[in-house]
């Protein structure tokens, strides 16, 4: 009898599975098709049940329905419907090689799996760019965090494009060509060979928006640091300001030359090495303290 290359087993799985004595069960051996399908189903459940966790404390405590809340909701609405709807279909296509479930649940479950990945990418965007809003220019996002109208429409936004990147595409791809290039069992979308709008649609779902996050998260670090700078020198020159100097006195010889107030310092500082350590080793614990803190040059000790 001859042996075709259709007759063959798809894989070292199945192949193993047949030397075995276990029968080939789609495209993977019977264990190795049981055992994705488990794991499979413990993600389904993960991505379900996390979501709806974060969707009902959301409905549950209104505290929780601030402007940068609404958009990890969306994000967490995306996530939530892509566990529930789209991995299921997905996984009995995986594990068998092949679509059951007819041209037009397809090209539904294109559509639906499409939009809701593309539109969890552009609600991370959208969160990251409400955090730059709220580093950067705090004073107006604070003033506008009672606005829900802004919120929701950025929200409404993020689905409308996340659409139309794919969706007219998806629907109208073969009408547009005159022909299906798809095969019976299979389920993919039609431009999925045309490297030019793969290219372009790459280019708006992943690289713009990692780009967008790249630059968003980097200018709320530089920012921040910025700010922690600024109100370390504040607080020096305030320190400083106290003990009867604007600026550190660099060229005497000891941080700190007011014998009055070092012991008074030291009292509020260490207590404890007050009641029971020496003189000079509550004089090493002030000089410590002032050098990793304050100073800029070496402390010498108090004579």
């Amino acid at each position: 009898m001859d042996s075709s290359p259709r007759d063959a087993p798809l894989n070292a799985s199945a192949a193993g599975g047949e030397a075995a004595g276990e029968p080939p069960l789609g495209r993977f051996g019977a264990t190795w098709t049981i055992s994705l399908a488990v794991l499979m189903a413990l993600l389904i459940v993960a991505t379900v049940v996390g979501n709806a966790l974060v969707m009902l404390a959301f409905v549950a405590d209104s505290s929780l329905r601030t402007q940068n809340n609404y958009f990890l909701l969306n994000l967490a609405i995306s996530d939530f419907l892509v566990g529930a709807f789209c991995i299921p279909l997905y996984v009995p296509y995986v594990l068998t090689g092949r679509w059951a479930f007819g041209k037009s649940v397809c090209k539904l479950w294109l559509v639906i799996d499409y939009l809701l990945c593309t539109s969890s990418v552009f609600n991370i965007v959208l969160i990251s760019y409400d955090r730059f809003l709220s580093v950067t220019r705090a004073v107006t996002y604070r003033a506008q965090q009672g606005n829900t109208k802004q919120a929701v429409l950025k929200m409404v936004m993020v689905w409308v494009s996340a659409f139309l990147l794919y969706g007219p595409a998806i629907i109208s791809w073969e009408y547009a060509t005159g022909q299906s290039i798809i095969p019976d069992g299979e389920c993919y979308a039609e431009f999925f060979y045309n490297w030019y709008f793969l290219m372009t649609a790459s280019t708006l779902e992943f690289f713009t928006p990692f780009i967008s996050v790249l630059f968003f998260n980097l200018s709320i670090y530089l920012n921040i640091q910025k700010r922690t700078k600024i109100r370390l020198d504040i607080f020096h020159e305030h320190f400083w300001a106290l003990l009867g100097t604007i600026h550190p006195p660099h060229d005497h010889p000891s941080c700190l030359p007011w014998p009055l107030f070092r012991r008074a310092f030291i009292k509020l500082l260490c207590p404890k090495k007050l009641k029971i350590q020496p003189h000079n080793s509550l004089q090493h614990c002030w000089n410590c303290l002032i050098t990793v803190i304050f100073c800029k040059t070496p402390v010498v000790h108090f004579p």
